[in-house]
């Protein structure tokens, strides 16, 4: 696999088994100073099984998480517009191969209709997932831009959705043109698994059985525009500390040709999916101690990344891993085509166990003094690529989203949230107005005397 050295890996977590307590505080010290962590450093921080000392690495991942992006939590809903897939790989439901599962695609209108539904919980952030093929008479990039286009074109009232981000298949430098020209926010596509006989292994036959061909793709969106990424591995597939540290090289890989390194990384866990019994039985799985230390890993070791966790986790395992450096988590999934608003059950791509609605998710934040947010003025004040890069990595772009995050949870507030939950956002408001510096508070004031006024997407 292109610019993946298996060898050196191994030979990098070999040789940090042993690494000395007072090494490992050195380079903790080095990650609250909000710098990215070397590979070296990286492989001795996955090493790590002294139980107080991996309680410092959480620590210190809490502190560069709130350094960089303060306490804020970005909310989203992933919209599955199709599982129709080409590909047949092992431990997906959407497999090519898989006759237990019912296929269905929406059209443009269904997708607005599945956005009103969004829209009407009071969610302005959506993430469009495919299944890696085509529907009938149209090519995957026309499929693609006609769903983005039809989600922005939802309207409930007042209210629209704010930024569409995009998890489809693998594309050319012209196409990934296209979608950049749709307007998406984030491209995301995951790797897998960095482990070159693993990836041949689980992907059997399609076009995601050529691993290079994957990998390349994020280098073909840059190479097209589009400057905000998202990658992840899939935990399970393979050794965990592997694919972490992989993925490190990966993202080496991309701040060296392009000067940018991923907007986000997801740290998703195989979950059982219809008709794929190895997502029974994954055979690296990986255990809750393990998840949080690689979660607060990633944090240390890329400190400017946002951070995603999906419903695949538990509501408990969620409440806990988000103080662990998480920046983004997404609300009340659904993985199949229509599941939002359609009656008859479908099944999903994989199993999802955090079941709780957003306003549930919303008021969970604010008991544990997280700040729900509904921003997307990065993307409207082209705040991307190297530009917010410039912003994330010394810890400025924590003034501005904390602003842009109170605004938007005073509109879901005001716009959906029952008493009871009103009552407590408000709380939590006063307390985070409170600590901002002089002029972040004049804005705040401005942006809220707007919202009160009638005003809807107010940002600075």
């Amino acid at each position: 696999m292109k610019y993946i050295d298996d060898d050196r890996i191994q030979g990098l977590l070999s040789g940090a088994e042993n690494t000395p307590a007072d090494k490992i505080k050195t380079v903790l010290k080095k990650a609250r100073t909000l710098k990215r962590l070397s590979l070296e450093e990286t492989a001795a921080l996955l090493a790590v099984e002294d139980p107080e000392i991996v309680k410092e690495i959480h620590e210190a991942a809490a502190f560069v998480k709130n350094e960089i992006y303060g306490n804020r939590i970005v909310l989203f809903a992933p919209l599955y517009i199709s599982n129709f897939c080409a590909n047949k790989c092992i431990y997906c439901a959407f497999h090519s191969g898989n006759t237990e599962l019912k296929r269905k695609y929406l059209n443009a209108d269904e997708i607005r209709g599945q956005v009103e539904w969004l829209l009407k919980r009071g969610h302005k952030r959506i993430l469009v997932v495919a299944g890696e093929s085509g529907i009938p008479g149209k090519m995957p990039i026309e499929y693609y831009t006609e769903a983005v286009g039809a989600a922005y074109a939802a309207r409930v009232g007042p209210h629209y959705i704010k930024r569409v981000n995009i998890n489809c298949a693998p594309l050319s430098v012209e196409d990934f043109r296209k979608l950049k020209a749709s307007q998406i926010g984030t491209f995301q596509l995951f790797q897998e698994t960095y482990h070159d006989a693993t990836y041949r292994k689980c992907h059997v036959s399609g076009p995601k059985s050529d691993p290079d061909n994957r990998l390349d793709a994020i280098d073909r969106a840059f190479e097209a525009g589009i400057d905000d990424v998202g990658i992840g591995p899939l935990y399970g597939l393979y050794d965990y500390k592997f694919e972490t540290l992989a993925m490190m090289m990966h993202i080496e890989h991309l701040e060296k040709k392009f000067k940018v390194g991923p907007h986000t990384i997801s740290v998703p866990r195989i979950e059982p999916a219809v008709g794929s019994e190895f997502s029974l039985h994954p055979p690296y799985q990986v255990s809750d101690d393990e998840f949080k230390k690689l979660v607060a890993v990633i944090r240390l070791s890329v400190p400017y990344t946002g951070m995603i966790l999906t419903t695949r986790e538990t509501a408990r395992m969620r409440d806990e891993v988000i103080n662990l450096g998480i920046s983004q988590i997404s609300a009340e999934s659904k993985t199949s085509p229509g599941g939002y608003s359609d009656d008859e059950k479908w099944d999903g791509q994989f199993s999802t166990s955090d079941k709780r609605s957003l306003e549930e998710l919303v008021l969970m934040l604010v008991e544990h003094n997280y700040i729900p947010s509904f921003c997307a003025a990065c993307y409207r004040r082209e705040r991307t690529g190297e530009s917010f890069m410039s912003l994330a990595k010394p810890g400025l772009i924590k003034g501005m989203c904390s602003v842009n995050a109170l605004v938007t949870f005073k509109e879901y507030l005001d716009d959906f949230a029952s008493p009871s939950v009103k009552a407590a956002g408000y709380k939590l408001i006063e307390r985070e107005t409170v600590k901002l510096d002089d002029k972040s508070r004049a804005q705040t004031a401005k942006l809220f005397s707007a919202v009160d006024a009638g005003m809807r997407d107010e940002y600075v």
